[in-house]
């Protein structure tokens, strides 16, 4: 079929919350609430769900599991006709949701179809999920979720998945390394690495501006908690950037200032991948081995993947 014949699912508004799979439950949980910022707004013992200062009824989700992973990305869609649509489409293309179209069984609500992409990450386009009235904006706390960074065995497959089927627009390239994908103005709100496995990179969460960014990274200090890298500020995206590390191990970072694009006249471009351009201030270094580490992360085959018999990830990625 031609290309035409196969338009994209969806229009997709904004990433709206990230879950994450981790063996550190309670630890995270708390780490995300009491020092990172975030607000809990349900809670029980196998997972956590929380907000930001947006209206957004949460923006993370907690999940107990033997081993760190990517639960699945929530992406908004606008209407409950659309998300019909979208199930159509998939079917269309051959890619049979794992649930959905329907309510979704999840705190907060909403109707919303779920699905998987080529390497096993859960995907779900929800709508009339229930909004919450927004926190006190003063506060050096994140506002939500803006980026996710995923390391792919295939960046070319992956990009391609992610603009013919979920119509994201590449925004820019860091050299053949990373790819940058937008679906609203903010420069991307996922990006690909390309990398020896599939994982979780990093989850970023944005800071109203660089006054939040700072005061966010001194309320973190007086927690004892320091950067692994930054703060900086990137070339791609041109976004503030500091990097820490949750209980699980996983990526958290705080960004502001991101670029926002304007369609039809943002040209995407290769830039180079050099130390003046990953940092543009020069204040951050070089990223360390520790966080390098932190990044890549451990195989993951996604959350419907069956359970090993026995975890032998961190032997086999060391």
């Amino acid at each position: 079929m031609a290309p035409s014949e196969h338009p994209p699912i969806a229009r997709l508004r904004k990433l709206r919350a990230v879950e994450l799979r981790v063996p550190t439950l309670t630890e995270s949980a708390d780490f995300y609430a009491e020092v990172w910022g975030l607000e809990v707004v349900d809670r029980d013992q196998d997972t956590a769900w929380l907000r930001g200062t947006g209206d957004e009824h949460h923006v993370l989700g907690l999940t107990r599991a033997p081993r760190n992973g990517l639960g699945k990305l929530s992406f908004a869609v606008a209407t409950r006709e659309e998300i019909d649509e979208a199930a159509r489409r998939l079917l269309a293309r051959g890619i049979t949701p794992v649930a959905g179209p329907g309510p979704l069984d999840q705190i907060g609500g909403g109707y919303g179809v779920r699905f998987t992409d080529p390497e096993g990450r859960l995907i779900e386009l929800s709508a009339l999920v229930e909004a919450v009235a927004p926190r006190p904006q003063d506060d050096a706390v994140p506002v939500g979720v803006t980026h996710t960074v995923l390391n792919t065995v295939d960046i070319d497959a992956a990009v391609a998945f992610y603009t013919s089927v979920l119509g994201l627009r590449v925004s820019d390239w860091s050299e053949h390394q990373m790819a940058f994908l937008r679906c609203n103005s903010d420069h991307h709100c996922v990006a690909f690495n390309q990398a020896a496995w599939t994982s979780l990179n990093h989850v970023a969460y944005e800071m109203r501006s660089i006054d939040h960014f700072m005061r966010g990274l001194g309320r973190l200090r007086h927690h004892g908690v320091g950067p692994h890298w930054g703060p900086g500020r990137h070339g791609p995206g041109n976004n503030t950037f500091s990097y820490f590390a949750d209980p699980a191990g996983l990526v958290c970072e705080y960004t502001s200032e991101v670029a926002q694009v304007v369609e039809d006249r943002w040209i995407a471009k290769v830039w180079k991948r050099v130390p003046d351009l990953s940092d543009l201030w020069g204040t951050a270094g070089p990223p360390t081995e520790e966080i390098r580490c932190h990044m890549a992360g451990t195989p993951d085959p996604g959350p419907l993947a069956p359970a090993p018999e026995a975890d032998t990830t961190e032997e086999a990625a060391a």
